[in-house]
């Protein structure tokens, strides 16, 4: 892609949320075979390896690539072509520096972290993972080089690569595996008359013993896949870069001045990276204390009360009780029952803020870009365009995810083992629902505050919306009259804080002055609309279609809830249009945008 056709905020973004939303339908093809392949015991030694690489990579990670990214387009914008060049090869030493450090430390941590905190059958999945890092460091290099030259191009295709890697070779060796074991332990035990196998070196005598011996290296070739496809990413953006190239040409490499020293750049990279790492630290830090926090004064609530939490939880803790889900005369049980439940909220907490953060990845080279050269109107519609964008979805998603809260757990839940909880996930569902739009624009703010080159700012946010959350829980978590609640409270303070401090010193430092009503009043009274849409015609459905029975997830609920959500995303879409809460340029990176955009112009329903 040549310089001179840069991708706009809006088309990047929606390319990265494709590649999002394939990276997720690929990663549920992922896990879902493999419980049914590896057990929950084989998925407990995968989740315990994640447990450890997911903050050493986000530490590793942090920084460099929006360094990369915001150098490369602050440079093209001032029309400095040599500079990128370099900057690009600099990030690329950097890189590797970081990754093989990163891998080195996991594979040091590997054998304490299996001992002593997780289990030393992990061990094999966590070595399996760690050279991940190293590959993921590399393959940033040319992700953050694209997306400074507006490009998004390259990272998209290469998150999709990295996915199917992991589908293809994670399930394929843990087939392998399995298969080998099982077939040491049946050849073994004809051989040797029914008494004993020999399984990966291990004696065995039951098919019980054989498994535990063969589900931790199952969960390591799994994991393998995760290695595999960074591999894969990383080689594809190598291939990538030569064939295509950047789009620099060589006259506008004649035409630029001769480019700053690489330890100079090393310099300012590492300076803008710095403050990140620092950040993305303390989050890390901030997760583990909550995890720590939230179940020690969920502890504490139920020695002090235990009748009150049980009273307030009766409906699903008297199902667990009767299904043999849980002992309630163990306090202990009963902690995990409430820290898993409030678990399961958080795979719908984050799906909104998982898309839009796609588009704070997006705005950043075109913000820093307009930040360079200060261009006042380019700057004013990249930060007005994010945080509309990030109401104009996040809000419905939201205010939908809370009005039907429990439809919506019933239908992925209902069936399983874990049906029993959803009375107490319910309501804090609604609770993050309410707050998903906070959450949403949270991170791309802290992208635009990168751009401008306030990355001091979030740190700052950060460090103060930690302080509130840790205290809140100690206080809420610990009544038990509020218990595992507090927790949500705690999360939205959180953000709260850190959107505030944020978006203050944003339209602050730049001297925007943003239209309130369009980018939140408007998207706000048609989310209200929806949300209120969803709520009715699911509870009218349900009165007049009772849902029945439940073990087939083709029931009367699933369908009300279906009709629900496609009735409230109708009456989202044309009150959003007869109020003109949207734009031109928002309609016009959709499939036949332009044709869509001319048609509502026509009639006078755009912004």
């Amino acid at each position: 892609m040549a310089t001179g056709k840069k991708q706009s905020v809006l088309n990047g973004a929606m390319m990265l949320m494709f590649a999002v939303l394939l990276v997720k339908v690929i990663g549920l093809l992922f896990k879902i075979p493999l419980t049914d392949m590896i057990g929950a015991a084989g998925r407990g030694y995968f989740n315990s390896a994640y447990e450890i690489y997911t903050p050493i990579f986000a530490i590793s990670m942090a920084g460099l690539p929006v360094a990369v990214s915001r150098m490369v387009a602050e440079n093209i914008a001032l029309g400095n072509y040599r500079e990128p060049r370099m900057i690009r090869k600099v990030s690329q030493r950097l890189f590797i520096i970081v990754g093989i450090t990163g891998t080195l430390i996991l594979l040091a941590a590997a054998y304490p972290y299996a001992r002593f905190v997780a289990n030393i059958r992990s061990l094999p999945a966590v070595l399996c993972v760690a050279p991940s890092i190293f590959f993921c460091c590399y393959m940033s290099t040319y992700r953050g080089y694209y997306e400074g030259l507006r490009n998004m191009t390259p990272t998209a295709i290469s998150q999709v690569v990295e996915a199917l890697g992991k589908l293809v070779v994670g399930l394929v060796l843990a087939k392998l595996v399995t298969q080998t074991g099982m077939n040491q332990y049946e050849s073994g035990m004809l051989a040797s008359s029914n008494t004993s196998a020999t399984v990966f070196g291990n004696e065995v005598t039951s098919l019980a013993e054989a498994n535990s011996v063969i589900t931790p290296w199952a969960a390591a070739g799994a994991v393998m896949g995760v290695t595999i496809g960074s591999v894969a990413a990383a080689v594809f953006l190598t291939i990538y870069y030569r064939v295509k190239g950047d789009g620099i040409t060589r006259t506008q490499l004649v035409n630029s001045e001769k480019s700053a020293p690489s330890d100079k750049l090393a310099k300012d990279m590492i300076k803008i990276a710095v403050p990140m790492v620092i950040s993305a630290l303390i989050l890390n830090i901030t997760n583990l204390v909550d995890t720590v926090t939230i179940q020690s004064r969920l502890t504490s609530a139920i020695e002090s009360d235990s009748a009150t939490i049980l009273q307030m939880h009766s409906e699903a803790i008297n199902e667990a009780v009767r299904l043999s889900r849980i002992n309630i005369s163990d306090s202990a049980e009963i902690v995990k029952y409430l820290w898993g439940s409030y678990g399961m909220a958080l795979d719908f907490r984050n799906l909104i803020p998982n898309l839009t953060l796609q588009l704070g990845i997006s705005a950043l080279p075109a913000l820093a870009a307009a930040w360079a050269v200060k261009e006042k109107k380019g700057i004013k519609s990249t930060i007005e365009l994010v945080l509309r964008i990030c109401m104009l979805i996040g809000l419905p998603a939201g205010f939908g995810m809370a009005a039907l809260a429990t439809p919506l757990l019933t239908l992925i839940y209902g069936r399983g083992s874990s049906s029993d909880a959803i009375p107490v996930v319910a309501p804090i569902m609604v609770a993050y629902g309410i707050a998903t739009a906070l959450m949403a624009v949270s991170t791309p703010i802290t992208n635009m505050l990168q751009a401008i080159g306030r990355t001091d700012i979030p740190v700052k946010s950060v460090v103060v919306g930690a302080i509130c959350k840790i205290t809140c829980n100690f206080i809420l978590v610990g009544n038990p009259k509020i218990n595992v609640y507090g927790a949500v409270v705690g999360t939205i303070l959180f953000y709260v804080v850190i959107v505030a401090c944020n978006l203050t010193s944003l339209l602050r430092i730049s001297k925007v002055k943003i239209n309130w009503a369009s980018i939140l009043v408007k998207p706000l009274i048609c989310a209200a609309l929806c949300g209120v849409t969803a709520f009715a015609s699911y509870g009218l459905l349900s009165k007049i279609f009772p849902v029945g029975n439940t073990e087939s997830i083709l029931n009367m609920g699933t369908i009300s809830t279906v009709i629900a959500v496609g009735l409230a995303v109708v009456v989202y879409v044309i009150s959003l249009l007869l109020v003109k809460g949207v734009a031109r340029e928002d309609i016009s990176v959709l499939p036949k945008g332009e044709k869509i955009a001319k048609t509502l112009e026509k009639y006078g329903l755009l912004g």
